[in-house]
């Protein structure tokens, strides 16, 4: 059986404001609503490994959504940060910012962890996928143009791998290329067949 078939009757919910997450979802030809916006504050302890920090913020996300579950809902939360020297770098705030985070990917490879929580009424999973990614050297001009061009403010690292950018500077990846899009969707389907 088709896990479009298996989810007859379950209500998915996706509680993300990423047009990237809804697509990839919608791909996989399963039916799922869009969560109203709720307010969240995405914090982590500072001690936290830099790794696991993905995986924890899908589950803040998850006990911040305001409604409670049905027995048929299963809730899906997702968060995604890019690593380089074991540094975290979140959504830029400006043109600047993102500039001295492309900088620091420039030339060398740096891990995309995407964290994942599937939650119901009664049952809870969390899960994390990391992969890696290869940028060649990058000169100033080309950043320059990416940024205003492409004004990438809503993404983890100041990038999205499926736009100019990932042609023309991405050498390699290593592991699931829609993990660095920001949802891990192949093991998440596979997930989803587990979860109900």
């Amino acid at each position: 059986m088709l896990l479009k078939e298996h989810l007859n009757g379950y209500r998915l919910i996706l509680a993300s404001a990423s047009p990237r997450r809804r697509q990839l979802l919608a791909d996989c030809d399963l039916a799922f609503e869009v969560a109203p916006k709720f307010e969240c504050e995405e914090s982590f302890p500072k001690s936290m490994p830099s790794d696991e920090v993905a995986e924890y913020l899908s589950g803040v996300k998850s006990d911040a959504y305001p409604q409670p579950l049905n027995p048929n809902e299963v809730l899906i939360t997702a968060d995604t940060v890019v690593i380089v020297d074991d540094e975290i770098l979140g959504k830029p705030s400006d043109a600047a910012e993102a500039c001295a985070m492309l900088e620091k990917l420039s030339g060398r490879s740096h891990k995309v962890v995407t964290g994942v929580t599937l939650r119901s009424c009664d049952r809870r999973c969390s899960f994390s996928v990391e992969s890696r990614v290869q940028f060649r050297a990058l000169k100033r001009e080309e950043i320059e143009y990416y940024i205003n061009e492409y004004r990438p403010f809503d993404k983890a690292g100041a990038y999205g791998i499926q736009e100019w950018i990932g042609c023309v500077a991405i050498e390699g990846i290593e592991g699931s290329f829609y993990n660095v899009m920001g949802l891990p969707i192949q093991r998440l389907y596979v997930e989803l067949e587990r979860f109900v």
